[in-house]
């Protein structure tokens, strides 16, 4: 069997179970890459090359950063600040919203920027009265069509400047990808303000994410703490201050911790938090000891770190609100926020001025993060979503032996021969059809790195510049509007949405259009065949 066929048959399995969505994807791109050593289609460099490839160091790196931003309270403050500026004009508030879901999606992916996002557009939807199912499929798309704006937008941007380096056509500036960008993001709000109302349903999530914005305040009226204890412990006039705060525990049943003595005042065995209160059934337990039993409420006050670091793991303890989310939402520009804004202003200098590579830029970038103590280490490993970094690393391999056993070239020239004469606007057409059509089933990332050679090897056949075919398909990766799988970002407002899987095509086809026009007529007026 030659090794074409063989590329071919790991192909289509890796299509069917991306399809089949019953195993795991980075599971699938792991097996390809072993699948193509062991028939000997790759040798063992090649097959493990995705992992030391600049792309997967440069997208994971990219999520530290964007987790900086998020974790020190960046990306709420800004949200707020929005929110503020809006005030109740609910058509302002959403168009504005798209814009800034737009704009960040473009520094930190749109996955990041929506999931930051979506607890504060559902509370904002519900202190308007406004449904929070017409607010987020919007939200979604608008993150999409950012990751046009800018280079670090999408793994598909990097993947596709990198293709046009490797077809001697030179990369993709950082903001180059606007020209397309800026477009479909303006064409996005239209549609979304036009049609969305119209094609959305009504509906409302069984769970609303917990409103923190005035925690302070609900704490300190349930609670009621004294206020020389509050003094004594420097808590001072809000319980949250950019590096402490607050935090309420429910004593598990069985806990080590039920018979312990405990009082207001007392510090844990750590040292490191206080007890502000203790409640049992609702009613304060006064300033004596008492001895805790299960179902017990304590509030305790400490830095933000100690917080997390004692309570989130301890199995004698239940977290009412995690730390991390009451100071995200409670804290405007929390600890660490200035310099990873910092952080995130140099790395976009380097990425813009080409000073130094991109995945180089990025990398200086994450390991700031920590190293100015805005992450620590295991925040940064947990921000890596490692199924897109196993994914692209997997599949990787298997775009290789597409290219290098002549597959790419045979699909591309069949595709040149259906395509007869009509030119290279029906290459797009083709391209963007086979790529708008797998991106709704599988990943677009994993679409890209499949369609990327045969759109080079096509561009060769016709006898034009392949950088006007690669942004084509850049384009039509980005356009996953149809179905909830189709990307993270649609799968992270389904729940907060209340959404079904028949919703997102009714304004994802609107969508799908725009996207296809920029594809296929303006890209080649920006870059010419």
């Amino acid at each position: 069997m030659s090794d074409i066929t063989l590329t071919y048959a790991v192909l289509a399995a890796v299509v069917v179970l991306f399809i089949s969505n019953r195993i795991p994807v980075e599971i699938v791109a792991l097996g390809a890459a072993l699948a193509l050593y062991a028939t000997g289609v790759l040798d063992l460099g090649q097959s493990l090359a995705g992992f030391a490839d600049p792309a997967v160091l440069f997208v994971g790196s990219l999520f530290v950063v964007s987790e900086g931003l998020d974790a020190s309270g960046v990306t709420t403050a800004a949200g707020q600040a929005l929110a503020a500026w809006a005030g109740d004009r609910p058509a302002l508030l959403f168009v504005a919203v798209l814009l800034f879901v737009a704009v960040l999606a473009a520094l930190i992916t749109p996955n990041g920027a929506v999931a930051a996002l979506v607890p504060m557009v559902v509370l904002m939807a519900t202190r308007v009265g406004r449904p929070p199912s017409e607010q987020l499929i919007p939200l979604a798309y608008a993150g999409s069509a950012g990751a046009m704006l800018t280079l670090t937008g999408s793994p598909v941007n990097v993947l596709v400047s990198e293709a046009s380096a490797g077809a001697h056509t030179g990369t993709f500036g950082y903001f180059e990808f606007a020209l397309v960008g800026v477009p479909l993001v303006l064409g996005v709000v239209l549609i979304s303000r036009l049609l969305g109302s119209l094609l959305l349903p009504v509906r409302s999530p069984e769970r609303l994410p917990p409103d923190l914005g005035n925690h302070s305040e609900t704490l300190s009226e349930q609670y009621l703490p004294d206020e020389l204890l509050l003094a004594h412990h420097e808590v001072g006039e809000s319980l949250f201050t950019r590096s402490s705060g607050v935090a309420e525990v429910v004593i598990a049943p069985r806990s080590a911790l039920i018979g312990r003595r405990a009082f207001p005042g007392m510090a844990t065995e750590s040292g490191e938090l206080v007890v502000l209160a203790l409640q049992r059934a609702g009613e304060d337990l006064g300033p004596g000891e008492s001895a805790l039993k299960a179902g017990d409420v304590l509030l305790l006050q400490g830095t933000w770190d100690a917080l997390s670091s004692n309570i989130e793991s301890d199995p004698n303890v239940r977290v009412v609100d995690p730390p991390q989310l009451i100071r995200r939402q409670a804290v405007r520009m929390g600890p660490g926020s200035r310099r990873a804004l910092a952080v995130l202003g140099a790395m976009v200098i380097l990425l813009a001025s080409g000073a130094v590579p991109a995945v180089i830029a990025a990398m200086l970038g994450a390991i700031a993060m920590v190293l100015l103590r805005v992450l620590n280490t295991e925040q940064a490993y947990r921000a890596i979503s490692w199924t897109t970094v196993i994914l692209i690393a997997g599949m990787i391999p298997l775009a290789t032996a597409i290219k290098q056993t002549g597959a790419a070239d045979k699909i591309a020239s069949t595709l040149v021969e259906a395509l007869g004469s009509a030119g290279p606007h029906a290459l797009l057409i083709g391209l963007f059809v086979i790529t708008a059509v797998f991106g709704q089933l599988i990943s677009n990332t994993a679409t890209a790195l499949i369609v990327i050679p045969v759109a080079v090897a096509a561009a060769g056949e016709f006898h034009i510049s392949p950088r006007p075919v690669l942004m084509s398909v850049a384009v039509a990766a980005a356009a996953s509007f149809l179905t909830p799988v189709a990307t993270p970002a649609n799968m992270i407002v389904m729940g907060p949405g209340g959404y079904r899987f028949g919703d997102y095509w009714r304004l994802g086809l609107p969508m799908m259009l725009l996207f296809f026009l920029v594809a296929v007529f303006l890209v080649p007026v920006i870059w010419a065949f």
